[in-house]
């Protein structure tokens, strides 16, 4: 009787322990990353954050952020993006956003969290508006 019990008891906590061994430790935010063998396959999404940088999202659902070294024209507006690497075949801090002709060098790319929302980024605004307002008088 004991044993049936001791293996009925093991059998019911062994789900409980594979489905924590199964889950993800949290990725780290911030910390210097990179897009091996950047290509449709790999790259799903990007969004621009004004002129100053790019969220990419990457093949399993992982976003990064990548900051220009200086400012990006019409990334807001661009239908495409391209992605110059210089032969290494890795988006990182090194590489090249192409838009419409012109080069924006990125100096960081690191993981992040995904993009604001829309409305996320119209409260952010307001915010910085109310901020400012009071000190212009």
């Amino acid at each position: 009787m004991k044993r049936k019990f001791a293996l009925s008891l093991a059998a019911a906590l062994l789900p409980l322990s594979v489905a924590a061994a199964d889950e993800p430790a949290p990725r780290p935010l911030g910390v210097e990353s990179g897009i091996t063998f950047p290509s449709d396959a790999t790259i799903r999404n990007w969004r621009a954050d004004g002129e100053d940088g790019i969220w990419i999202e990457g093949r399993r659902g992982e976003w990064f952020y990548g900051r220009f070294a200086g400012i990006c024209r019409d990334l807001d507006f661009a239908q495409a993006i391209g992605v110059d690497t210089r032969g290494v075949s890795r988006l990182d801090k090194f590489a090249t956003i192409v838009v419409r002709g012109e080069r924006c060098p990125l100096v960081s790319f690191v993981t992040s969290a995904p993009p604001p929302t829309r409305e996320e980024a119209k409260a952010a605004r307001e915010a910085a508006k109310a901020v400012k307002a009071p000190e212009s008088n």
